[in-house]
């Protein structure tokens, strides 16, 4: 058993403590306040560097401010490492430049039998999708939680929805990482995230597909289950990196959304 080290401290978000938590902190400050619907048990939220998702992604974490969950699930794709299934890590725990969080392992445990959940370290290893959410869930829940980290490979959206269902409780809240379309010149991304963030607001997992965020499938196990549960869905924020840093000639689509029981 041993410690996740952070792989993109430095380059996705600053490195030293005490500036990270300024950073985070500023832009939850700068996040308009949510006026939420519903109580909010899961969000979608963006993974690219805090520079240009930070904003969006703030928009996420902002709906948990204080908050006390057992323990947070978050889920996102596999950029790095090609695999069959969902990966659990073997880590007790993963570090972030704020400190260590401790991994469930009886969680862990609790997904090891289903068919697409393998326990494997090196998809966790280099990835940034889940890495990057961290800082802002220890800045927002004071409290403590335990990690669930899941790492989606080759997989179904029903494989992940069946993960999702046996951990989603009461006492669990759920992130899905993902950004939305890629590389597009700004008014084409516009176009294309506009018409994704309609589909995920109609829960509709059958009509999201990999062109349409990178993190599509744990995506659409997510809708998948709330579809089934009957849980709402509410629209935080829409932007691209034209939006928030950078030119417009490419850009990367990020969007946030919460969810929670209607």
């Amino acid at each position: 058993m041993t410690i996740r080290p952070p792989a993109v401290a430095g380059r996705f978000y600053p490195v030293e403590p005490v500036v990270l938590a300024e950073t985070v902190d500023r832009l939850l400050a700068a996040a308009s306040p949510p006026r939420l619907r519903f109580p909010a048990a899961a969000v979608i939220a963006p993974h690219a560097g805090y520079v240009y998702s930070g904003p969006v992604a703030a928009s996420a974490f902002r709906c948990w401010q204080g908050a006390a969950p057992r323990r947070v699930v978050v889920i996102g794709p596999a950029h790095y490492v090609p695999f069959r299934g969902i990966a659990v890590p073997n880590h007790t725990a993963f570090r972030t430049p704020l400190g260590e969080i401790a991994v469930d392992r009886e969680a862990v445990a609790a997904v090891a039998g289903l068919p697409a959940v393998v326990g494997a370290d090196r998809p966790h290893a280099p990835e940034h999708a889940l890495e990057v959410e961290l800082p802002f869930l220890q800045r927002t829940l004071p409290h403590g939680f335990l990690l669930v980290p899941l790492v989606v490979g080759d997989a179904t959206p029903a494989e992940v929805a069946a993960v999702l269902e046996r951990l989603w409780d009461d006492a669990t809240l759920v992130v899905v990482s993902s950004d939305l379309s890629h590389y597009h010149d700004h008014a084409t991304a516009t176009r294309l995230d506009a018409a994704t963030a309609a589909r995920i607001e109609a829960l509709d997992a059958e009509a999201l597909g990999s062109d349409d965020a990178c993190g599509w499938l744990a995506v659409a196990g997510l809708l998948r289950l709330a579809r089934e549960r009957g849980l709402g869905i509410q629209r935080l924020d829409l932007r691209n990196s034209g939006d928030t840093a950078g030119g417009r000639a490419m850009v990367v689509g990020y969007g946030a959304w919460v969810l929670g029981p209607a």
